[in-house]
């Protein structure tokens, strides 16, 4: 494993960038749906999410590049390395679907706005609120496990 200062810095930089964000949406998300209506929601997550896009993903592609080029050649890998990488890999995916849902979202809240009265509208909000939850659960999971593996690796 590679344990020059430079990528050590960048690696460390990133991965607290893509955590410490994970936790501040919770956050944020929690306390705008408790204190915006339903328009400002809309206009606020959107616009949230457009930027978070561009740190989230640069933060996540970054610490995912950097512990890969610590850790190559991957001839050299360990089991736990493989699962990290392999881990990384369904955080990416799950990232995507979440922000793919996330728009979605933002698109069936303003249908049911402009329909309230509509339970066909209101169901798909409420379905889609328990697949963004879930979606959020599996990224800190998986975060979770990353940092973990990734600390076992570092520490041998």
């Amino acid at each position: 494993m590679e344990t020059n200062p430079v990528l050590v810095t960048l690696e460390l930089l990133a991965a607290s960038i893509w955590v410490g964000s994970l936790v501040c949406l919770a956050v944020v998300a929690q306390t705008g749906g408790a204190t915006l209506d339903g328009p400002a929601q809309v206009t606020f997550f959107r616009a949230l999410g457009r930027r978070y896009a561009v740190v989230g993903t640069a933060a996540l592609l970054v610490a995912i590049g950097v512990g890969l080029a610590m850790a190559w050649p991957p001839s050299t890998w360990s089991a736990t390395i493989d699962a990290t990488v392999a881990l990384a890999g369904l955080l990416v995916l799950a990232s995507a679907a979440g922000m793919a849902q996330a728009r979605a979202m933002g698109t069936l809240r303003g249908r049911s706005m402009n329909t309230p009265a509509d339970p066909v509208a209101r169901a798909a909000v409420r379905r889609g609120r328990h697949v963004a939850t879930a979606l959020c659960l599996l990224m800190a999971a998986d975060t979770l496990g990353v940092v973990v593996l990734a600390a076992i690796t570092i520490s041998r």
